[in-house]
């Protein structure tokens, strides 16, 4: 069956095709797209995973045609960052004047 991995590290995208025994879980995509170090320095292990946008567990099996993600833990709370941005602002311009 034909999956792809899809990982994105700061700097650094990878959409990995590979073609997997039926049966396949998550976890050996994983471990099928990284041969030789291909992932050196991440820790994979450490992180969450998906197939289409849902998160699945390690065990998960695969489905013709399915799209393993890798995702990144966030360096910032989205809802709070919104927030920040929606925060009214005193202008620095004259009500009086142009």
């Amino acid at each position: 069956m034909r999956v792809t991995v899809a990982l994105a590290f700061p700097g650094r995208q990878e959409v990995v095709a590979l073609e997997l025994p039926e049966g396949a879980t998550v976890a050996g995509a994983l471990e099928a797209a990284a041969p030789g170090g291909r992932f050196a320095g991440e820790d994979l292990a450490g992180l969450d995973v998906g197939i289409w946008g849902a998160r699945v567990a390690r065990d998960a099996p695969l489905r013709e045609g399915d799209r393993v993600e890798v995702y990144r833990p966030l360096r910032a709370d989205p809802k709070e960052a919104r927030r920040r941005r929606a925060r009214p602002r005193t202008s620095t311009r004259s009500r009086s004047g142009p």
